[in-house]
C-alpha cells in the first residue's frame, strides 16, 4: 500500500462516479514498476470499478529540452507503454501541452492521479490543472525516498540539517512496493487520432521543434537498460565504491542519474538493491548517502527555494563574498563558447566538457572541479552561473535536474560553509587539479580520449 504522507489531495474538483475510467497523468515518474502514483491510481480504478488509462503529454516547453534528451525519453515511454499494456493499461502520448491533454481526457475521467514534480514548471502544470479540473485530482510521491515537505518543513541549508530527519524516517519509507492487478483493463478503450505511435521514435523526433544535440547513442533510455546498469554496478563495483567514487581515473561510479532523472527507475528499487547486495556495509552506506540524503537534499532546495536556477539562490554569505571579488584579476577569461567547445589551457577541464558533449555526463568528482573553475575563468560570478547552467542543462541527460542545480550551486557555495578568503573565490570553496593524484587525472584524460576517438563519426558532438 502506498504510505499516506506520499499523498497530496490538490484542491479541484470532486471524485465523479459516472466517469468512464480513472486517469493516470504520468509525466514525472515515467515508468511501470516501482511507481507509488501508478499503484495508487490502480487502487483507485479498482474501488471505482472502472479502467485505468494513463496519459503522458509529450512537449517542448520544457525548459531547454533538445533532441537529446527527447531521445532518450522516447527510448523508455516505448518500453513503458508496452509494460503498461501487459498490465491492461492502455497509455495515450499526445504531442502538446500536457495540461491541455490532461483537461481533454478529464471530461470523462472519474478522478485524475499523477506523480510529483520538484520543479517549478512541474508544479506550475499541476496547479493550473487543479484550477479547472473538474473532478479530484490526487499527486503522489514516487521519486524521493522519504517525501520531501515531511522530511524537513523548510529549506535545508546543508546535508548536515537534512540528514538526520531522512534517517528518523527511512525505516519508514524504505519497504517495498506492492504491485496490485487492475481488474478493469483499458485496452479496449478507443485510442484518439492523434496519439503518437511510440514505437517510431525517430518520426517523433523529426515533429519535434526542438534544437538539435547529438544522440548518446551508447546511452539507451528505459527501465530496463537502468536496471541491467544498476546490476552491473552493484556486482562490479559496488564493492569498492567508497575508495572508488572520486577516482575519476575509474570508473566506478553507478550511472543511474539520467535514468533517475527521467523517473526511468525508482530510487527506492535502487536503494533496497544496495541494501541486500553482499558488499561490506561501508561502501552501501556512501553510496546511499548520495542516493538518498545528497539528492533528496537536491529536491528540498528546488522545492523551497523558487530561485533555484538563478545565482540569488546562493546563500548571503556567497553572494556578498562573491560580489566583494567580481573584479579580482582572473588567471584566465574564456567566453561561454571556448568553455563550450573545450578550448580552454586545462586538459582536465576540456576533458571534462569532451565528456559531457560525447556521453552527456560527467564523472561526479570532476563536474565538481568543471564548476568550480568557470567560477574563475568567468568574467563575473553571475555569468559563472549562468554558463553553468546553460552547458550543463544543453547537453547533460541528467540536467535540469534538482540534482543538477543543487550541484552547480554547491561550486558557488550553496549547502556549503565559508573558507578561508582567497582571489575570485572569497570565501568560497576552491578546488584544484591537486586531488585526485596525477595518475587518476592522466588515465580520466586518456579514457575521454578514446571515447572521443571512438566516436569520431559523431563530428558535430566535437570540439
Amino acid at each position: 500500500m502506498v504510505e499516506r504522507e506520499r499523498i497530496h489531495e490538490i484542491p479541484a474538483g470532486p471524485i465523479r462516479q459516472n466517469g468512464t475510467f480513472v486517469l493516470y497523468w504520468m509525466q514525472a515518474s515515467q515508468r511501470a514498476e516501482w511507481n507509488h502514483a501508478l499503484e495508487y491510481a490502480i487502487f483507485w480504478a479498482n474501488e471505482l470499478k472502472k479502467p485505468l488509462l494513463a496519459f503522458f503529454g509529450l512537449t517542448e516547453s520544457f525548459p531547454e529540452a533538445n533532441s537529446r534528451h527527447f531521445r532518450f525519453l522516447l527510448e523508455g515511454l516505448r518500453e513503458t507503454e508496452a509494460k503498461l499494456s501487459r498490465r491492461g493499461i492502455q497509455m495515450i502520448a499526445i504531442h502538446g501541452d500536457p495540461c491541455e491533454g490532461v483537461l481533454r481526457f478529464s471530461k470523462e475521467a472519474a478522478l485524475v492521479v499523477t506523480d510529483y514534480g520538484y520543479l517549478r514548471i512541474q508544479r506550475e502544470w499541476r496547479q493550473k490543472v487543479a484550477e479547472v479540473l473538474p473532478c479530484a485530482l490526487v499527486a503522489v510521491e514516487s521519486d524521493v525516498i522519504v517525501p520531501v515537505s515531511l522530511a524537513l518543513p523548510r529549506e535545508a541549508y546543508s546535508a548536515r540539517i537534512l540528514r538526520p530527519a531522512l534517517r528518523k524516517r527511512l525505516s519508514r519509507f524504505l519497504t517495498p512496493l506492492q504491485e496490485n492487478p487492475l481488474h478493469f483493463p483499458s485496452l479496449s478503450l478507443p485510442k484518439p487520432f492523434d496519439a503518437l505511435d511510440l514505437s517510431q521514435p525517430e518520426h517523433i523526433l523529426s515533429s519535434l521543434r526542438t534544437e538539435s544535440i547529438p544522440p548518446v547513442r551508447f546511452k539507451q533510455g528505459g527501465t530496463e537498460r537502468a536496471k541491467e546498469r544498476l546490476r552491473e554496478f552493484i556486482e562490479g563495483k559496488l564493492s569498492t565504491y567508497a575508495f572508488s567514487r572520486n577516482d575519476p581515473g575509474v570508473d566506478g561510479l553507478s550511472g543511474m542519474s539520467p535514468y533517475l532523472h527521467f523517473g526511468q527507475i525508482s530510487p527506492l528499487f535502487i536503494a533496497l538493491e544496495v541494501l541486500r547486495a553482499e558488499v561490506p556495509e561501508t561502501h552501501k552506506e556512501t553510496y546511499l548517502e548520495e542516493l538518498i540524503v545528497r539528492r533528496e537534499l537536491s529536491m528540498n532546495f528546488t522545492f523551497y527555494n523558487s530561485q533555484y536556477d538563478s545565482f540569488a539562490a546562493l546563500p548571503r554569505w556567497a553572494q556578498e563574498t562573491l560580489r566583494k571579488h567580481r573584479n579580482d584579476p582572473r588567471p584566465y577569461t574564456y567566453t561561454l563558447e571556448e568553455l563550450e567547445n573545450a578550448r580552454t589551457h586545462d586538459p582536465l577541464w576540456n576533458a571534462a566538457q569532451k565528456e559531457l558533449l560525447l556521453s552527456g555526463t560527467i564523472h561526479g568528482y570532476v563536474r565538481m572541479y568543471w564548476g568550480k573553475k568557470i567560477l574563475e575563468w568567468s568574467k563575473d560570478p553571475e555569468e559563472a552561473f549562468v554558463a553553468a547552467c546553460y552547458l550543463n542543462n544543453k547537453y547533460a541527460l541528467d540536467g535540469r535536474d534538482p540534482n543538477s542545480f543543487a550541484g552547480i550551486a554547491w561550486c558557488f557555495g550553496k549547502h556549503d560553509r565559508p573558507f578561508r578568503e582567497r582571489p575570485v573565490y572569497g570565501k568560497v570553496r576552491p578546488m584544484t587539479r591537486g586531488a585526485p593524484s596525477s595518475a587518476s587525472k592522466k588515465a580520466y584524460i586518456e579514457r575521454v580520449e578514446k571515447l572521443a576517438n571512438l566516436l569520431g563519426g559523431e563530428k558535430s558532438a566535437l570540439p
